[in-house]
């Protein structure tokens, strides 16, 4: 094998070590997070503060109000914050955002999409940073695992009049007891790796040409830890974790791909203790892990192989790459920010080999389940697998059940919804931006390469992972307000389908296993809830990616 093929065993491999150390611990941890009756000091004031009773059970219906209220806080206080950026302190003689960007940047950062339409080095100063996107990494992270954690309620519980928890509570510990106390931990080894942390404005330094260049320091490291651990992605450089200031070597590389697994490839383990069969959980975390390491293995396969004689001669596809973190470390890194709703990158997309390309967008559009975003992934994956429990159930001819529950007509109304709202909200914002002038206006490229950029935008809005082609110019009037759109009903439209489908599952009464029930922890049940995966994307997107990267490929 070449020195590049050995490089990149090494990193998947380390890469393995480390996840598999944490998978039980953190599991457990976080399972005992969200059924403990005790609450935090800390917690107990947030409550006071908010007048809510943190011990009060709510119906799914008041769950969600209580979801969207705040979110929709989130949105008019980050929005603020943008508008209002030039009279705040730290703005760095920054202006305000304008009235579609400030939208689009608040819906972003709300729906833990972390789109950006600008450069973060020339547009937001540290208190909007801090105050504004750093304090939305946490929450709407937080958000996304109440909603799963509600759904496992839902096929955990028995009879309870369609209570699935307390949204506060669920919001809060997840901030307070998980997000907050791991970032800080891994804030500490970032900086002692080299990411800066501090409050520096642009200072202007002399290259060794002789020029003058400004540099921007910051508070990244604090920004870096969670926009990674709670696949957020937003990056306080335009360059993101390619930039040296905010990813400066190949360990940190390997920690931030780390961050952006760790946590949705851990909560399989917390559904399978909270619902009494750790072997589900394992089912669960196979079919994402099986998904995630084919996507893998063919991106670091292109990127190593790369098309034509000059990167062969090079040794891989090197352009658009950074030469710390090679093709190897860049495809790692591409599928795995794409298959967890990050948007983190640490090379532009745009310049990964066709295949590759195809493979990024291809992991968004399959919902981001493998192993998808922190929370997103979980509940993702549970609806796919109801799905696959209702096929099985009508190939043997009876009512299907899934962990004790059976699945309906009701239950596959709001899951069928649920599969296509996305396809839907891509399909859709895809086809509006390719016929109208100023959604062609923004497109880099001609051909299958140009529509491939549009599709990956809006695959990224959609299913909120906020990652970018790079060749589309997408700080127009017509993508931030279209994306912000998409943006939004991507997240709570979902979501909503989801916590109704919890309290129904809740209400149930469940029924014991018997002869005829399908056994859902075996490797059966695995290949085929990870073939429904893949049958219901490519079924939906194969005809657009054929247009896209598909012909580029074979061209």
């Amino acid at each position: 094998m070449t020195t590049q093929t050995w490089y990149a065993v090494a990193q998947i491999g380390v890469l393995l070590v480390l996840l598999a150390v944490v998978h039980a611990p953190l599991g457990a941890y976080m399972a005992r997070v969200y059924t403990s009756p005790n609450h935090l000091r800390v917690e107990k004031a947030f409550y006071r503060a908010v007048r809510v009773d943190p011990d009060a059970e709510q119906r799914w219906i008041t769950y969600l109000l209580s979801l969207l209220g705040f979110s929709l806080v989130s949105v008019l206080v980050l929005y603020a914050l943008g508008r209002l950026q030039e009279h705040l302190p730290w703005n760095l003689g920054f202006t305000g955002l304008d009235p579609a960007g400030a939208w689009n940047t608040a819906v972003s950062f709300t729906t833990n999409t972390n789109w950006q339409w600008y450069s973060g080095e020339a547009a937001t100063g540290h208190l909007l940073q801090m105050a504004g996107f750093t304090v939305q990494n946490f929450v709407s992270a937080s958000v996304g695992m109440a909603v799963a954690i509600a759904l496992v309620r839902g096929f955990a519980r028995s009879g309870t009049d369609a209570r699935i928890g307390n949204f506060w509570t669920d919001l809060t510990r997840g901030v307070s007891r998980i997000l907050l106390p791991l970032s800080f931990v891994v804030a500490i080894v970032l900086i002692a790796a080299g990411v800066i942390q501090n409050l520096d404005p642009h200072t202007a330094i002399t290259t060794v040409e002789g020029a003058t260049q400004h540099v921007l320091g910051g508070p990244v490291a604090s920004q870096e830890a969670v926009k990674d651990l709670g696949t957020n992605g937003g990056g306080f450089f335009n360059a993101n974790s390619a930039h040296p200031f905010e990813n400066p070597t190949p360990f940190t590389n390997i920690i931030e791909i780390f961050l952006l697994l760790v946590i949705p490839f851990t909560l399989p383990r917390t559904f399978g203790i909270m619902v009494g069969d750790k072997r589900q959980g394992w089912s669960i975390l196979g079919v994402m892990a099986g998904l995630w390491a084919l996507g893998v293995a063919l991106a670091t396969w292109s990127e190593l192989a790369g098309p034509g004689a000059a990167p062969e001669a090079a040794g891989a596809a090197l352009e658009g790459k950074e030469t710390r973190f090679g093709p190897a470390g860049s495809a790692l890194f591409a599928v795995s920010t794409t298959a967890t709703s990050t948007g983190s990158v640490n090379a532009m997309h745009d310049s990964l080999t066709a295949p590759s390309g195809g493979i990024t967008i291809f992991n968004m559009l399959l919902g981001e389940i493998a192993p998808g975003g922190v929370g997103a992934g979980l509940y993702g994956m549970l609806v796919l697998a109801v799905v696959a429990v209702f096929i099985a159930g009508l190939m043997v001819g009876r009512t299907p059940e899934y962990l004790g529950k059976k699945i309906g007509r009701q239950e596959m109304t709001l899951v069928a919804l649920y599969v296509l709202t996305t396809p839907a909200l891509v399909l859709v914002g895809t086809a509006l931006s390719v016929v109208t002038e100023p959604g062609l206006a923004s497109v880099q490229e001609t051909g299958p390469h140009g529509l491939s950029e549009v599709l990956y935008a809006f695959a990224s809005a959609a299913n909120n992972n906020g990652s970018a082609f790079a060749g589309l110019s997408a700080g127009t009037p017509w993508y931030e307000w279209l994306q912000g759109f998409a943006m939004l009903l991507g997240r709570f439209v979902p979501i909503a389908l989801v916590l109704a489908l919890a309290g129904r599952l809740a209400a149930q009464t469940s029924v014991p296993a018997s002869a005829g029930t399908l056994p859902t922890h075996r490797p059966l049940f695995a290949g085929l809830l990870a073939g429904v995966a893949l049958i219901v994307v490519g079924l939906t997107f194969i005809p657009v990616l054929s247009l896209g990267p598909v012909v580029e490929s074979l061209s």
